[in-house]
């Protein structure tokens, strides 16, 4: 049995106990064996709702990082505490550039909230451009190389480049793959790769039929043209897979998706559970 459950999100369904922030987390568990992937923008936040889950952080078997912006990695003191220099960390060999973000303009600091040393004391670092098997049947994808497609970008994010800067290339976004009988479910951080690109290169490394995409996809900018895009390769390309989706997606992307694909369109709050053979 595999699981995925929402930890954190930018949303709470009504009543919920659970505690919402901008940001996104997802607990991941395979045969009773659970990964984190990403770690929302607060261990407050991050905790509390593992708490409610009966997932305390001290049962994670994995760390496993989107990209380096705050709002995945702002939760990393909290999980890392845990288990001191024991708990593996899967991400990108770019995680430790420099990233900022333009606001007012001033170039503010949006990276994780630990050096580069504190991380490689507190985590076992497994850092690969190439895709790494998690868990059983539980993988990274890699770094996304192909960006024919538009990427998820936005134009306040900015890398340092000798004495002036450049827009982040985003070339630390990475997102997971999930083996299922049916078919690969793609569980999504941010997608500042491109959602195209990203299951492009899903379904170029592992030659399985996509069936559903999760979490964050970076549509939140999108214009129609591009959602018009999206939708149509969705489509055509990939048999129509089932969306949940949250964090940086935008109301106005699922509100168009959900459209043209019906109940196969779902929102993913915190709490929202999935379950695969």
């Amino acid at each position: 049995m595999k699981k995925i459950v929402c930890v954190v999100d930018n949303a709470v369904q009504r009543g919920s106990p659970f505690w919402g922030e901008h940001g996104v987390a997802f607990r991941l568990e395979v045969d009773q064996v659970c990964a984190l992937f990403d770690t929302g923008q607060s261990g407050t936040v991050l905790t509390h709702n593992l708490g409610l889950m009966g997932g305390c952080p001290r049962d994670a078997s994995a760390l496993i990082l989107s990209h380096a912006h705050n709002d995945h990695t702002g939760g990393l003191p909290a999980i890392l505490s845990q288990k001191p220099g024991l708990l593996p960390l899967y991400a990108s060999p770019d995680l430790f550039r420099p990233r900022f973000s333009l606001k007012n303009g001033e170039y503010k600091s949006i990276g994780p909230p630990i050096t580069q040393t504190e991380m490689s004391q507190l985590a076992d670092l497994r850092l690969s451009d190439a895709p790494v098997e998690v868990l059983p049947g539980l993988w990274t994808t890699g770094e996304i190389g192909e960006r024919s497609e538009p990427e998820g970008r936005s134009a306040r994010h900015f890398v340092p480049h000798n004495d002036g800067w450049l827009p982040d290339p985003y070339r630390d976004d990475m997102s997971l793959v999930m083996e299922t009988p049916e078919g690969l479910v793609v569980i999504c951080g941010c997608c500042h790769a491109g959602l195209l690109n990203t299951l492009a290169h899903v379904r170029q490394t592992f030659q399985r039929p996509i069936i559903a995409v999760l979490g964050g996809t970076h549509l939140v900018d999108a214009d129609e043209i591009h959602l018009q895009r999206v939708t149509e390769v969705l489509r055509d390309r990939y048999a129509s897979p089932r969306l949940y989706l949250n964090h940086c997606t935008g109301e106005r992307a699922i509100l168009a998706l959900a459209n043209a694909f019906g109940e196969r369109v779902n929102p993913c709050p915190v709490g929202t559970t999935l379950t695969f053979d």
